[in-house]
């Protein structure tokens, strides 16, 4: 499992990279949101789901969407905006999804996904299914009334849900303690009488411990969580901010703590790996993404006759 984390953290920093590159080149069109240094959440909280367990993501959500078990063939097309793509190159990066995976979407509206998470709790609780649906969203989104209707419904229900709160200590370039009268999140929980736990989300088996409790909590029917996860992102809001909003040593300081060489260090020093197996899966992922890129560049454009189809259900 450790092991595994580490190569999902590894997997998402490589794909935003590449992101990185193909948009500096011209093949990448479009605003996008990294998640760079903040892995060790998407790897941590899919770590401790099942296959029968769904997520949905937020905009910054292309860790989600790995870590969940997404292709990163598919997810390139995509973002490329290839008919290959998961979403038939309509969705772009703000909306990839997976049903047969779990993943039930990213979203670009701030909190969209919270009341998507609860209503997939509902359906499991009504059909007697034994899974759990997470939601994973930003400090931002903690101040949206969807947030605060959604927590109060499942507390009330007893949902099995856990509400995921990625705090990566700005909602687009305004700080938390600026924008929330009251900036500990977690004691919002207070509320809705459930548990609030804040945690360390640059750690990745911190982070895996921490949604363990609450997810198997929720599974036994006990009701929902909150879970404050604390970390960081590494790169602006979008590519091409200028982050005039926070200083290069706080992002230093921050940067210290990257998830990735940390949970290396630990492999490294309780035996669970060598130096030659984790080199070779940072090579085993330039290789796969590799073959991502070049699938996604030989895939066709959508069709101008698809252009309104998905729009609405058949």
């Amino acid at each position: 499992m450790d092991c595994r984390m580490y190569e999902t953290m590894v997997s998402i920093r490589s794909f935003e990279m590449m992101l990185q590159e193909l948009s500096r080149k011209g093949v990448l069109r479009g605003s996008i949101h990294f998640c760079i240094g903040q892995e060790a959440v998407a790897a941590g909280v899919c770590a401790a789901l099942t296959a029968g367990d769904c997520i949905t993501s937020n905009h910054r959500g292309h860790g989600h969407a790995i870590a969940k078990g997404a292709r990163m063939d598919f997810m390139m097309a995509e973002l490329l905006g290839k008919a290959t793509g998961y979403c038939k190159g309509k969705g772009g990066s703000m909306h990839i999804a997976d049903l047969d995976l779990g993943n039930l979407g990213a979203n670009g509206i701030v909190g969209g996904g919270i009341p998507i998470a609860t209503g997939a709790a509902l359906g499991f609780l009504q059909l007697g299914l034994p899974h759990v649906a997470v939601a994973l969203f930003g400090d931002g989104a903690a101040n949206q009334g969807s947030f605060h209707e959604s927590l109060n419904l499942a507390a009330l229900w007893k949902l099995p849900v856990v509400f995921i709160c990625e705090n990566n200590q700005f909602g687009m370039t305004t700080r938390l303690a600026e924008a929330s009268a009251q900036p500990d999140l977690c004691k919002r929980a207070v509320a809705y009488n459930i548990p609030g736990v804040k945690a360390d989300g640059m750690d990745a088996r911190e982070v895996r411990r921490v949604t363990a409790e609450a997810v198997e909590r929720a599974r036994a029917g006990k009701g929902p969580a909150l879970v404050v996860l604390e970390t960081y992102r590494f790169e602006g809001h979008y590519i091409g901010d200028p982050v005039v909003y926070r200083t290069k040593e706080e992002t230093a300081d921050w940067k210290a703590r990257d998830p990735i060489p940390r949970q290396r260090e630990y492999l490294l020093k309780t035996g669970l790996a060598t130096e030659t197996e984790l080199d070779r899966i940072h090579a085993d992922v330039a290789g796969r993404l590799e073959e991502a890129v070049l699938f996604a560049r030989n895939s066709p454009d959508p069709d101008p006759s698809e252009l309104v189809s998905d729009v609405y259900s058949e």
